[in-house]
């Protein structure tokens, strides 16, 4: 008897989890984050922006090691960011971005609120598999 209440359970348990994943997939936010990564990844000067901003964040990283950053240097940074901060494209994916984590933060902790423990903490991944 015992053991068919805890298939019971884990059945009930996977229903609920699989209901979830669906509702969040299908959420506003997570559906509008979508949307704008895949016009980010679609848009090449975007993503040509993004790149050369890494590229030259690391190369001031790499001056600051090495003590040799000019104002120059520090200028071309401010332009290349006012760039990405104005193109709608990246700007877009950037507030969707923030919307669907500030939504998965109130769905963990209403879970969190819901179990009585910090959901989010046990969800996350502890660098084994997956």
């Amino acid at each position: 008897m015992m053991d068919t209440q805890i298939d019971q359970n884990y059945e009930n348990f996977l229903m609920a989890a699989d209901a979830l994943v669906e509702n969040l997939a299908c959420s506003e936010p997570i559906v509008a984050y979508q949307s704008a990564r895949g016009r980010l990844d679609a848009d090449h000067p975007a993503q040509g922006k993004l790149k050369r901003l890494g590229q030259l964040q690391s190369e001031i990283r790499a001056g600051q090691a090495r003590n040799s950053i000019t104002q120059t240097d520090i200028e071309c940074l401010r332009t290349l960011q006012r760039e990405v901060q104005s193109d709608p494209t990246i700007s877009n994916y950037a507030a969707t971005q923030q919307a669907a984590v500030a939504y998965l933060r109130e769905i963990n902790q209403e879970i969190s609120q819901l179990l009585g423990i910090d959901f989010a903490t046990l969800a996350r991944p502890t660098g084994g598999c997956c």
